[in-house]
This record gives C-alpha cells, sequence and structure tokens, in this order.
C-alpha cells in the first residue's frame, strides 16, 4: 500500500463523521412539527385522524432520542453506519406517519427527501446510496396506503392514479436532485479543506528543508577553506613526519579527521533527500519519548508504563498531526498534575493504545460531556494551568481525523485525576511499506 493510499483511507475514515447532537437537535425538531402538525389537524381543522397511532409513531421517535442523550455524549460522532441506521429510523418513521395520513396525497410526503440530503451532504456514497433506495421504496409505498387523507367529515379526497403517479416521480426526482447536489457541493468543500491542509503541510515542509538547505550550505561554504587549509598542512606534516615514532601517527590521525569532517559537510547538504524516507519511520516508544521530552522539566514526574508482553513494537510514521495531538494531551496531563503524569502504551495485533493519566483533581462533570468543544474552561483547583479550549479541540480533531478514538473521564475514585484513552487500528498507524 502506498503511503498517498494510507492517508486517503485515514481522511475517509475520521472526515465524514457526523456529530450525534446534530442529528438529536434535528429530531427534536421533527418532534415538535409532527406533534404540532397533528394537534391543528385533529383539533383546529377538526379532520379525522388516527391520534393513538400517530402518538405512537412520534413518541417512538422521542424514545430514540432521550435512549441516544443518555446512552453518548454530546459529542459523539457516528461512524457512517451507525449514521445510516438512526437516518434509515428517520425515514422509516416519517413514511409510517405518512402512510397512515393519506400517503402520496399528504402533502408532507416530500419531506421524506430531508434524511437522504442529510447523508449525501456528511456520510459516504455508498451508505447513502443505500438510504436512496430505502427512501425510494419508502416513497413507492405511500402509492398503496389505504388510508384517506384527513379531509372535512363527509367527503373523500381521491387522487387519480395519475396524478399519484406524477406525484411520486416528482418526488424522487426532487430527492434524487438534492441528494446529488448535497453531495456535490460537499464534496467540493471537503477537497477544498483537504488541499488547503496539504498545501499549508506542504509549505511548512518546503520551508523547513529550504533552511536546512541553506544552513548546509553556509556550513559548507564557511567551513570548507580551513578545513582544506588543515588539510593542506596536514599533508605536509605527515611528508615530514610520517615515519616519526612520536608524532607520525597523530598526524596521519588529524589528516584522516579532517577529511572525515569535509565528507561530513557534503553528505549535509544532501541529508534532508537522502535521509528523509529513513527519519519518517520510528518505533512506537521512540515516537512516544520524542512527544515526552520537552515536558519533563516542569517538576512532574512523568512515568512511562509499557503493558507488552513479547508483542512486535509497532514502526509509526512520522505524523505532525499525531505527534501534536499528543504533546498537547501531555501538556495538559503535566499542567493539571500534583506530582506525577502516568503513560501507558499498550499494542496487540489489532490495536494501539495509550493511556495518559494525571494525579490532579480531574475533571468536573458539566465539562466532562463537552470536552473537546472550543472555549471549554479550565478544570476546578488549579490557577496555574490554562483552559481546555481551542489547544485540546484541535489536538483532539487532529488525532481522530488519524483514526484514532479518543475517552475522556476521571480515574477511580480511589485515585484522584484525570484519564485520557487513545487508541488506533494497529493498520491506521503503523508504517506501511509501499508497493
Amino acid at each position: 500500500m502506498t503511503n498517498a493510499a494510507v492517508i486517503n483511507k485515514r481522511f475517509d475514515h475520521s472526515s465524514r463523521r457526523l456529530r450525534l447532537q446534530t442529528l438529536m437537535r434535528l429530531r427534536w425538531l421533527a418532534v415538535a412539527g409532527q406533534t404540532a402538525t397533528v394537534m391543528l389537524v385533529s383539533f383546529w381543522l377538526a379532520f379525522p385522524l388516527p391520534l393513538v397511532a400517530c402518538g405512537l409513531l412520534i413518541g417512538a421517535l422521542v424514545i430514540a432520542n432521550v435512549t441516544l442523550s443518555i446512552r453518548f455524549p454530546p459529542t459523539h460522532r457516528l461512524e457512517p453506519f451507525s449514521a445510516l441506521c438512526l437516518l434509515g429510523f428517520d425515514l422509516v418513521q416519517l413514511a409510517a406517519l405518512l402512510f397512515i395520513t393519506g400517503g402520496i396525497a399528504n402533502p408532507f410526503a416530500p419531506l421524506l427527501c430531508v434524511p437522504v440530503i442529510i447523508s449525501f451532504a456528511s456520510q459516504p456514497l455508498r451508505y447513502s446510496l443505500w438510504l436512496m433506495v430505502l427512501a425510494i421504496l419508502a416513497i413507492s409505498a405511500l402509492v398503496i396506503s389505504p388510508f384517506p387523507l384527513p379531509w372535512y367529515e363527509g367527503e373523500t379526497l381521491l387522487m387519480l392514479p395519475v396524478m399519484q403517479f406524477a406525484t411520486l416521480s416528482a418526488i424522487i426526482s426532487m430527492t434524487g436532485f438534492a441528494a446529488f447536489y448535497a453531495y456535490r457541493v460537499s464534496q467540493e468543500a471537503s477537497l477544498l479543506a483537504e488541499a488547503l491542509a496539504a498545501t499549508e503541510l506542504v509549505v511548512q515542509r518546503e520551508k523547513h528543508l529550504s533552511q536546512l538547505d541553506g544552513l548546509a550550505a553556509a556550513a559548507a561554504h564557511e567551513l570548507g577553506t580551513p578545513l582544506a587549509t588543515i588539510s593542506v598542512v596536514a599533508k605536509e606534516m605527515e611528508r615530514e613526519l610520517g615515519n616519526d615514532e612520536r608524532f607520525g601517527e597523530d598526524v596521519q590521525l588529524l589528516r584522516s579527521q579532517s577529511e572525515r569532517c569535509r565528507d561530513i559537510l557534503r553528505r549535509l547538504t544532501s541529508l534532508p533527500s537522502e535521509r528523509e524516507a529513513h527519519m519518517s519511520r520510528l518505533p512506537l516508544s521512540s515516537m512516544i519519548e520524542e512527544v515526552v521530552a520537552p515536558h519533563r522539566e516542569f517538576g512532574i514526574r512523568i512515568v512511562l508504563a509499557d503493558r507488552n508482553v513479547g508483542e512486535k513494537e509497532p514502526i509509526c510514521m512520522r505524523n505532525a498531526g499525531v505527534m501534536f495531538g499528543l504533546g498537547n494531551l501531555i501538556e495538559n496531563a503535566v499542567d493539571f498534575a500534583r506530582e506525577e503524569v502516568t503513560l501507558t502504551v499498550s499494542h496487540n495485533k489489532e490495536k494501539i493504545s495509550i493511556m495518559i493519566e494525571d494525579d490532579g483533581q480531574g475533571y468536573s462533570q458539566d465539562i466532562l460531556g463537552r470536552i473537546g468543544e472550543p472555549y471549554v474552561t479550565t478544570r476546578p483547583g488549579n490557577e496555574r494551568a490554562g483552559g481546555l479550549g481551542l489547544g485540546l479541540f484541535i489536538a483532539k480533531t487532529l488525532l481522530e481525523r488519524s483514526g484514532a478514538a479518543l475517552r475522556f473521564e476521571n480515574r477511580d475514585t480511589s485515585k484522584h485525576g484525570a484519564r485520557v484513552t487513545i487508541s488506533w487500528p494497529r493498520n491506521l498507524i503503523e508504517a506501511q511499506s509501499t508497493n
């Protein structure tokens, strides 16, 4: 697998995750709209309506929303399959409500396109197409609904078959067009964001390499002349003292070392291009140590623990986003710790996990459910530490973009402090060999 393929796989894995809270808010809006419509039709217009069945269907949406709010934090992001299931449930619930209130004749039937549009705007294409198929089946089922449209008592509003077919075609066409439009706009926005991020990384990399090249050229230029002089003088001394028992060996050593310095300068000028591939791969333990090193000088003890016995250590790609994200989490733990921060690294054939624990005050309950959102304020009881704002938000986003799953929690009741667990599927973070 090439590096480009790995990058694309990681991007596809994490860039299209819909936030659960977004779907929940849309659901509450749907509950409010459906309830208001049923009440208006039944009590104000006094149209005959199956109130019990409508109430059960709306109640199912309420129960599902409450269950999700209890089971998951507001910042939870859905995997594509989970998002497909939730949007599919919403579509089926609305289709059932329309089915018992007139079917295709119901003026709210075009609302069936809303879950499909949301999916095409936020989810991978293969999942959205399945939802599109479900929507077409649901819309088609409305045509054969035996339930009449709620209307004035003693009157029945009938739709001719040709009108039903026309309405069916219009709704399906509108769903397809709107879905395609949402998908194209979403794709263009994602490609633009990815291109801007890649451009920024390339510019930074080229700037760094350019600076290294300039320093190497300057060093070669400045040191070339004195080294040449030393080499000439060493050759003359070797010619005169080469057979001298006291100084001959030292002169030969001086000349060989001057030649070695010149070789080092020559290699230095080509180091970025020759060593780049080698330096981009490093063992997991080396990556952790490189991230931890800048935070050891702040009076807080950092303990590294390894839970692996006999398991081969992963070789990871040097990922600036991953290293920045881990560094930010470690810095946050050091800021809030009293005496010690513990990093526990574990890995097996399927997963790599890093657990960061501190012995500070931990997270308060109101902050714990909102970690990962920008502008969240500090933990209580520690005035020397900064906030959990944009830095943590950026770190969490970068790590999730690499395919990581993060869990923020407090340690056991017997131990004070906070715990952050970061885990990746091993194939996402481990270095891949090029074909």
